[in-house]
């Protein structure tokens, strides 16, 4: 069985990627190559929020996952949410992230999670948010990221 472990950061840096780069880090997620997928969660995977990874694997690798991340120039606020519903089969993620404040990305979420859920004729009894936010100064950049990480990393030669 999977486990799709829920990680979730947020930094500040001087440009744009070096603020991403310091959310991923937060996160520990930072010393991978990250693959993108879409929202589905298997039907034999189980979703976990951790909050900071433990170590997947060796630096350079790829890492699936499936992410919600916003970055601006300060001074600004950014919030990145990520959502899951599952149950006994298939399940979904859903995102959502801006320029603006948590409760405005856990709305969207919860939206985006009943919309995709109206989509399907799957059974859904679990449902969780995670948000995050952060602020940057002006001068600065801010990023908040939060991200499904798909098991652990592989080689990516």
């Amino acid at each position: 069985m999977t486990t799709i472990r829920v990680v979730w950061g947020t930094g500040t840096g001087p440009t744009e990627m070096a603020a991403y780069d310091a959310a991923l880090a937060d996160a520990n997620v930072h010393n991978y190559n990250l693959i993108g997928v879409s929202s589905v969660v298997p039907a034999e995977a189980t979703v976990e929020a951790v909050g900071t990874a433990s170590d997947l694997g060796p630096a350079g690798n790829r890492l699936t996952v499936v992410q919600a991340h916003a970055t601006a120039a300060g001074p600004q606020t950014v919030s990145a949410a990520l959502g899951w519903a599952t149950g006994p089969g298939p399940g979904l993620f859903y995102e959502a992230a801006g320029e603006t404040d948590a409760s405005d990305v856990e709305t969207r979420v919860r939206e985006g999670l009943s919309a995709g859920e109206a989509l399907r004729d799957w059974s859904v009894t679990d449902r969780s948010v995670r948000s995050v936010s952060r602020t940057a100064d002006s001068g600065e950049y801010a990023a908040a990221a939060v991200l499904g990480v798909y098991g652990e990393s592989r080689s990516i030669v």
